[in-house]
């Protein structure tokens, strides 16, 4: 077995994340047997020893037959109105199925939103750890009600990553209904699973696909979610909700991505990461080199232009100069005090402009 694997198993903090096509079908909705089995997996791990948050799917998916829909619905309202009748029933069934086991839940709904602004980021991490206290199962979902791109994407693996870093997890285990990652579509035949990803260079070649009819995310999302709880330091199992308990117990199935060696500082990774772009700084090759390759701070004269309406202490990505996105960062003025200087070398600002525009300790490039 491998080191990512061990630690996977031995991890004493998890947060499990359950996509939609796991715990409901398009003619019955919530399968409640499905869950069952999924609670159980769950229990035996936390009876092991292990802290367990579960980042559940599936809201929409089970409003739609209560609401006598037949299809997952297209337009933004109906899938708010879904979600808002799933929820409850999503809520309730993970209560009645915990409750076998004398656990209480607790229902945490969340939005990208709600991780991007420090105080909100703060109050969902005492929340999160204060259900871990008092030995209850927090149940996190996406506020689908009111979320918007959040819906049309199925950030629900991002969001888990998100949770994982946000209460130090030790380990995030994806389940859905694929059993890991492959080199290209299972069902198209002559694909190879891919047990291992230890580094970006290992999924060279791989075609990763959206979501099915059911959820919103797909292959692309658990591949951006894996590589967001890498950078911080979290390794992460993607197996298939039918072998949760195998999955929970040793981590012997699926595809398992090792952590990154050096994990970023909690700041860089909500600049990187979690905090919402406010704007952004357009800027030339020479400042490219500096900012990507020597880690240096970011100075009026590699700017070119500024795109958006924002203030110092707010995030901004920096664009090269074939508009590629190559670092985020705190920038140190409004747009309108960096349109005055941008391009100009720093002896000719007046002293109290002669600080960096982004500082090179709250760059991080991409």
């Amino acid at each position: 077995m491998s080191a990512t694997r061990r630690t996977i198993a031995s991890a004493d903090s998890i947060v499990v994340k359950i996509g939609s096509s796991a715990l409901t079908s398009l003619v019955g909705g919530l399968d409640v047997g499905r869950l069952d089995a999924l609670a159980d997996a769950i229990e035996a791990r936390m009876r092991a020893g292990s802290d367990v948050i579960v980042v559940s799917s599936g809201a929409v998916g089970a409003g739609l037959a209560p609401l006598g829909l037949t299809r997952r619905p297209r337009d933004l309202a109906t899938k708010q109105a879904a979600a808002s009748v799933g929820q409850l029933a999503l809520a309730h069934a993970w209560g009645t199925s915990f409750s076998r086991y004398g656990r209480t839940v607790g229902q945490v709904l969340l939005t990208a939103d709600d991780i991007a602004r420090r105080a909100q980021h703060r109050n969902a991490q005492r929340t999160l750890d204060r259900l871990r206290a008092l030995h209850a199962v927090a149940i996190v979902n996406e506020n689908d009600t009111v979320a918007t791109a959040e819906l049309r994407f199925g950030d629900n693996d991002r969001l888990a990553a998100l949770v994982a870093h946000l209460v130090g997890a030790d380990a995030l285990i994806l389940l859905s209904d694929v059993d890991g990652l492959y080199d290209g579509d299972p069902r198209k035949g002559n694909a190879t699973l891919i047990p291992e990803v230890n580094s970006p260079e290992d999924l060279d070649g791989v075609v990763a696909g959206s979501g099915g009819a059911l959820g919103t995310g797909g292959m692309a999302s658990k591949l951006s979610a894996a590589r967001l709880a890498s950078d911080a330091g979290v390794p992460v199992l993607l197996a298939a909700a039918s072998e949760a308990g195998t999955a929970l117990q040793d981590a012997a199935v699926g595809t398992a991505f090792a952590a990154r060696p050096t994990r970023l500082s909690a700041r860089k990774f909500w600049v990187r990461h979690a905090a919402d772009e406010q704007g952004i700084l357009h800027i030339d090759e020479g400042a490219v080199r500096a900012v990507v390759t020597k880690r240096r701070s970011l100075l009026p004269a590699g700017i070119t232009a500024v795109s958006g309406r924002f203030y110092g202490g707010d995030v901004v990505s920096l664009l090269g100069p074939e508009e590629r996105p190559v670092a985020r960062g705190v920038v140190a003025y409004d747009s309108t005090e960096i349109n005055d200087i941008l391009g100009k070398s720093t002896t000719e600002l007046p002293p109290e402009m002669q600080r960096p525009v982004v500082h090179a300790d709250d760059l991080v490039p991409l």
